[in-house]
């Protein structure tokens, strides 16, 4: 028997090379980025019938992801990436109840020694 099963599935450290950022140069050369999800779900479904057609496909999840962060748009912050990757995940997933983003920007051109600038957003289906 299977009780009702609300599932966070974590992805960590999502690695890409993406042409994002204020400055001119950053759009060039571009820089390393990496990525974290964690998507919301009932999972009943998908582990009655043990089908991943019911579960949120993580593949198709870094889909989603590398459409956004490889795809043909230039971003100047952090912030609408992951906004542009929580729509795509949420029209993407009908039964995503909820799911945080993070991106890492990690080649960060300031003055200063630090290890990445993070930007963080949650979106939660209506």
């Amino acid at each position: 028997m299977v009780n009702s099963s609300l599932t966070r599935l974590s992805i960590i450290n999502a690695e890409y090379y993406a042409y994002h950022g204020v400055k001119a140069e950053e759009k060039v050369l571009g820089g390393k980025y990496e990525v974290d999800l964690d998507l919301y779900y009932d999972s009943t479904t998908a582990i009655i019938k043990d089908d991943v057609q019911d579960a949120v496909n993580y593949e198709e999840a870094l889909f989603c992801v590398s459409e956004v962060i490889n795809g043909t748009e230039n971003y100047n912050l952090i912030e609408t990436i992951c906004n542009e990757i929580l729509n795509m995940l949420m029209d993407k997933f009908e039964h995503l109840l909820s799911a945080t983003v993070r991106v890492r920007k990690l080649n960060v051109p300031v003055k200063r020694v630090i290890g990445y600038i993070e930007a963080e957003q949650t979106i939660e289906r209506e």
